[in-house]
């Protein structure tokens, strides 16, 4: 993604945290044509001493997963708090509007899993991430029932091989940071969430 230096985070904790914190992402890849195939799906994120993995599903039917067998690279996508940004926060006049938000893409390498028991280890990271009271659930039902589940899907493991992380709250416009804090803290959870990145940040400016 374009990336000018001033929006780069080079702190891996901000990606990590946005990666767990707004888990449902674009995974893309090429189509057989060369165009490029997106499926929108929850991943979770595992942090091991050999790098970083995202473990995710999608319907048996969804070519997406051939796509990944016959081309393993593919790019992921999460989207962080956003929101528009009206040039009203400025002292002065001869400004346009923008749109703040908090991105992550991270280069993958696909390996598809195919046995019971990865796809079922796989199913509980995502139970205890978004229904952990599902969990006794899911582990209650008939064997039978969970291969059939198991059948219907096609699950992966996405080897993180580079990240980039983009922070854009306007950190190059420091006068206009406490109107613009001032307005975010008035608005929607987007623009909450926004300011207290500002405020992690440092950007709060004169306002307390």
């Amino acid at each position: 993604m374009y990336l000018p230096p001033h929006f780069n985070a080079k702190d891996p904790a901000i990606a990590l945290e946005l990666m767990r914190t707004h888990p449902f992402a674009s995974l893309i890849s090429t189509d057989d044509e060369g165009l490029p195939f997106v499926t929108h799906l929850p991943l979770h994120l595992l942090e091991e001493a050999g790098g970083l993995r995202l473990l995710g599903h999608c319907a048996k039917p969804n070519p997406h997963g051939r796509y990944l067998r016959d081309r393993p690279r593919a790019v992921v996508t999460f989207l962080g708090p956003h929101a528009y940004m009206t040039p009203r926060v400025y002292p002065d006049l001869v400004r346009v509007p923008t749109w703040n938000y908090l991105a992550v893409h991270a280069t993958v390498e696909a390996t598809l899993r195919e046995d019971f028991d990865d796809k079922d280890r796989l199913l509980k990271h995502l139970i205890h991430d978004h229904d952990p009271a599902y969990a006794d659930q899911w582990r209650g039902l008939a064997q039978d029932y969970q291969h059939k589940m198991m059948q219907g899907i096609t699950a992966f493991e996405l080897r993180v091989t580079h990240l980039q992380c983009k922070v854009k709250v306007n950190q190059h416009r420091p006068e206009a940071h406490a109107g613009m804090l001032a307005a975010y803290e008035a608005g929607n959870a987007d623009e909450r969430a926004l300011a207290g990145w500002m405020r992690r940040l440092g950007l709060a400016g004169h306002v307390a």
